[in-house]
């Protein structure tokens, strides 16, 4: 039996990760039988979540988990893509992982009424007495990584144009199509699915979330997707 260790369902969404929410999305277009656990963190191998124990190999990286699984099992996410959708789709998921994901994090974590309402929820086991320490140490932190990334150089309003312009994107490729690249999903909508979600997260305040509203066929993919496959989590109540 294949275990993904997650951090859990979070925010309304399948989990506060949108790389654990790609490996699960994953794991589901396979079509292979798993369970999900939650704890994992300190055992990551990476220091952080997702990673797969199958069957006592351990993987970690939620794109080298979907490489895993294309080996091992002999699966192709991409079936039926011609090259140039293939080169399409990948870009489309690594804007997402390694741009639009910092502005996101920026969004929650550097605001303080979205912190508030989602990531300061995560410190609820620590200690009141240190708990606020916690916040500002981890807070600091992600503003260090922020800052060393390059989008937290950027002005607000610079950053949510940036943000904007990814969203955009997705919806340009998108189209009229039900699914990123077609009329079924391919292994890049475990990513799209994952990062605009959370761009539509109705708890979280932010102009990334104005600029996903702004596109009715993007609201309408997440909307279909969470009636696919995760028809039985409730939304977010809105902020």
């Amino acid at each position: 039996m294949i275990t993904l260790y997650t951090f859990g369902p979070a925010f309304g969404l399948p989990d506060a990760s949108p790389f654990v929410t790609k490996a699960d999305m994953l794991l589901k277009l396979a079509g292979l039988p798993y369970r999900a656990a939650q704890g994992g963190l300190r055992r990551a191998p990476k220091g952080k979540l997702p990673y797969l124990d199958d069957e006592g190999r351990v993987v970690a990286d939620s794109t080298l988990i979907r490489w895993h699984l294309e080996k091992t099992y002999h699966i192709d996410f991409d079936e039926g893509l011609t090259q140039s959708q293939r080169g399409t789709a990948w870009a489309v998921e690594k804007m997402l992982e390694d741009n639009f994901y910092w502005a996101v994090a920026d969004a929650r974590w550097n605001h303080d009424a979205n912190f508030a309402r989602g990531p300061a929820t995560f410190f609820r086991a620590v200690p009141w007495p240190v708990r606020g320490l916690a916040m500002r140490f981890v807070r600091s932190k992600i503003r260090r990584i922020l800052w060393t990334q390059g989008l937290g150089r950027h002005s607000p309003a610079d950053l949510a144009a940036i943000a904007g312009r990814d969203v955009a994107a997705v919806a340009d490729v998108l189209g009229s199509q039900p699914y990123l690249m077609g009329d079924k999903p391919c292994g890049a909508d475990a990513t799209v699915f994952a990062f605009m979600a959370g761009a539509l997260c109705p708890l979280f305040d932010t102009p990334i979330r104005t600029a996903a509203e702004s596109h009715p066929t993007l609201v309408a993919y997440v909307a279909r997707m969470r009636e696919r496959f995760y028809p039985d989590l409730q939304a977010a109540p809105a902020s």
